[in-house]
C-alpha cells in the first residue's frame, strides 16, 4: 500500500509534512511518495535529519518531482486547470493511475475538493461530496459532515451527508447503528431555517428505510454527549462549528496549564493528578483525530488542516492508512449501488 503526500501543501510546508511522515514511517505499513520538488524536500532533509536523500532515512520513502505549488491565494478551479504539474493535481493523477492508495494534502482547500470532484470524481448516486472530520466526544468520537465543502446545500445534499457517514461507521469502526443528529437551534421539529426544516422531514421519513438511526434536531451542546455519533449540517455552519470546537480545546488546554502553574502550591497539588490531566488534554487535542476524510469521491481522499504541525501530520498520515486499508471507499460505492 502506498500513501500519496502533498510535500508542498499547508502553511508550514515542506517541514511539517518531511517531519511527519518520518516520525510515522515506521509505525505504518505503507510506503509514502512525497509529492513535491525533489530538490527542495531533499535539501530540507539534509537540513533536518543530515542525509542527503529522504531514501537514506527510509527505504520506503519515495519522492515524485513536481515542478509547481498550488498556493493558497489562488482561484481553486483556475490553479487545478492550469497548474497541471503541481504537486497536488499530480497527487490527484497518480491516485486515479491507481499509484497510491490514499491522497493527503494540507493545501488550497477549494483546489482540493474542486480537485478531488472534478480528477478523481463523484460515487454515482452522490449529489456533493463532504468533508468529514472526527471530533472528540464523551468517551467516543463523533463526526461531523460537512465541515466546509458545502456552503450552500439543498435538504437532499444533508440527507445523502448522514447516508455516507452511517454507511462510512457501519463498516469502517463496525457500530451497528450509529446515532445521527441533525444541527439545529432547537431540538424542536419546527425551528430552524427552511434547508433544515426539509432536511428534517427528509430524514424523519425516509431513515427507516436505509436502516438509519435519524434521532432528530440536535443543538450544539448536544454533540459531545456520547450519545450522538454523527452530527449533519452544510458546509458553512460546519465549518464554524468545527472552527469554535477546534478554539475552545485549545482554550482548556491553555487554561488548564496555567493555572497548573500559577504558584508553587498549585504545582505540588498537580503531580498526582498528573495522568488524569495528561489523558483529559489528549482527549481535548483535535490533532490525536487527524484530518477531515472528503467522503463521496471515487478514491480516498484526505484533507489535512492548512496549519498542520508534525504531530497532526503524524496523525493524519497513520489515519489515512486506516482509511484506506478498510476499503472504506469501495463500501460505499457498493451500498450507493445498492441504493441506486
Amino acid at each position: 500500500m502506498t500513501i500519496l503526500l502533498d510535500a508542498m501543501g499547508g502553511d508550514n510546508a515542506p517541514d511539517a509534512v518531511i517531519k511527519g511522515a518520518v516520525k510515522a514511517i515506521n509505525e505504518i505499513e505503507s510506503n509514502i511518495t512525497l509529492i513535491g520538488n525533489k530538490e527542495i524536500i531533499n535539501s530540507r532533509v539534509k537540513e533536518l535529519y543530515g542525509k542527503k536523500d529522504i531514501k537514506e532515512i527510509s527505504n520506503k520513502f519515495e519522492i515524485y518531482h513536481t515542478t509547481e505549488t498550488i498556493e493558497m491565494e489562488d482561484i481553486p478551479t483556475m490553479a487545478i486547470k492550469h497548474k497541471k504539474d503541481s504537486s497536488m493535481v499530480v497527487g490527484f493523477r497518480l491516485l486515479k493511475e491507481e499509484k497510491g492508495d490514499v491522497f493527503i494534502s494540507a493545501g488550497n482547500s477549494g483546489a482540493l475538493l474542486t480537485g478531488a470532484t472534478l480528477l478523481i470524481g463523484r460515487i454515482k448516486g452522490i449529489d456533493r461530496p463532504a468533508l468529514a472530520p472526527m471530533l472528540p466526544s464523551y468517551k467516543k468520537r463523533v463526526m461531523l459532515i460537512d465541515a466546509g465543502s458545502n456552503t450552500n446545500c439543498k435538504p437532499i445534499n444533508l440527507f445523502q451527508f448522514a447516508q455516507m457517514g452511517d454507511i462510512y461507521l457501519k463498516n469502517t469502526f463496525d457500530i451497528k447503528s450509529p446515532v445521527i443528529g441533525l444541527l439545529n437551534i432547537g431540538t424542536e421539529d419546527t425551528k430552524g431555517n427552511e434547508l433544515v426544516k426539509e432536511a428534517y422531514k427528509l430524514l424523519k421519513e425516509n431513515s427507516p428505510k436505509y436502516n438509519m438511526n435519524f434521532v432528530g434536531n440536535i443543538e450544539g451542546r448536544d454533540a459531545f454527549t456520547g450519545k450522538i455519533d454523527i452530527v449533519v449540517t452544510d458546509g458553512f455552519t460546519g465549518n464554524v462549528f468545527l472552527k469554535t470546537v477546534e478554539g475552545f480545546g485549545k482554550l482548556v488546554k491553555r487554561s488548564l496549564t496555567e493555572n497548573l502553574k500559577k504558584n508553587f502550591l498549585s504545582k505540588i497539588a498537580s503531580v498526582p493528578a498528573l495522568p488524569s490531566i495528561k489523558r483529559f488534554a489528549k482527549t481535548m487535542d483535535y490533532k490525536e483525530y487527524g484530518g477531515a476524510l472528503f467522503l463521496g469521491v471515487k478514491k480516498p481522499v484526505v484533507k489535512a488542516h492548512g496549519s498542520s504541525d508534525e504531530r497532526l501530520f503524524y496523525y493524519t498520515i497513520k489515519q489515512a492508512e486506516d482509511f484506506a486499508k478498510k476499503k472504506s471507499v469501495e463500501m460505499m460505492i457498493e451500498e450507493f449501488n445498492k441504493i441506486n
